[in-house]
């Protein structure tokens, strides 16, 4: 039910399959031998073993690996807020030296700021880039519209449930127009049904603006339903272990969790995973 690097099964067919140009293309994101280690005791504790990985653009890919294997600290790499030990990570073939609006990060906490409104939120980043104010109201409308939050924007975080909350760290994040979105566990925070809402419209909102996205998750579900590919990571030290194309017959939708085909990627997903414990 899906190819990896290592081996293959029988194929499916997939109406969300990578774009066929890719393979002339060069990555949108590349991280290239990333490895890191920290101190710990007085010796080096080495949690990032030699990564490699790359995005194409309009793609959605994955992340995945039990807590610990170092997936949020890779994560933080490529957003610049780590330095890797070893290693380089580019966009647009550019090398990543910090942070940069080229890579727009939504964390698992919501990280809004209180004192501003939900349209202020949105428009911090954009103030930042002194953007003429008609155009931030414009951008921010438009943005508003898109996460279904135009009613409340002048409500503030604390107004708002989990779910409305990181629909407006993504739709600040979106604002920004960065190349690539970076998603650290968004919506590990969230109850199982509002978990469930918040993937279909992160994978509508995908659908609709053709943003990079790479998302890590330790949420095997999470991961098979949104992406095109995922990378499946081992820990001691973390290492990308598995490259797989999800291939899923039909349009993405909830109901996609119940079929067989799902079920079937979602077993095999997990044999590797166990494989690597």
């Amino acid at each position: 039910m899906l190819d990896t690097q290592t081996g293959s099964d029988r194929p499916l067919t997939q109406t969300h399959s990578t774009p066929a140009e890719q393979i002339f293309n060069q990555p949108k994101l590349e991280v290239r031998q990333v490895s890191k280690s920290f101190l710990s005791q007085g010796k080096p504790l080495t949690v990032l073993q030699e990564i490699d990985l790359q995005l194409y653009s309009r793609e959605f890919v994955c992340l995945v690996g039990s807590s610990g294997c170092g997936k949020s600290t890779l994560l933080n790499i490529i957003a610049g807020l780590v330095p890797p030990s070893s290693g380089q990570v580019l966009v647009d073939d550019q090398p990543v030296m910090g942070p940069g609006s080229d890579r727009g990060m939504v964390f698992q906490s919501y990280t809004l700021y209180p004192w501003l409104t939900v349209a202020q939120n949105i428009a911090f980043g954009l103030q930042l880039q002194n953007m003429p104010k008609a155009e931030q109201r414009q951008r921010v409308a438009y943005f508003l519209e898109v996460v279904g939050l135009t009613q409340f924007a002048k409500a503030y975080p604390k107004q708002l449930s989990g779910g409305m909350k990181q629909r407006v760290a993504i739709a600040r994040a979106l604002a920004n127009q960065p190349e690539v979105l970076l998603l650290d566990e968004p919506f590990g925070a969230l109850d199982a049904q509002t978990k469930e809402q918040m993937q279909q419209f992160l994978l509508d909102i995908w659908r609709q603006t053709h943003t990079t996205i790479l998302m890590i998750t330790h949420d095997v579900e999470e991961a098979i339903f949104l992406s095109q590919r995922i990378y499946v990571m081992s820990a001691r030290p973390g290492q990308i272990k598995q490259e797989m194309q999800i291939r899923l017959e039909g349009d993405r939708e909830l109901e996609i969790k119940l079929t067989p085909e799902f079920t079937d990627i979602k077993r095999q997903v997990i044999s590797v995973l166990r494989t690597l414990d």
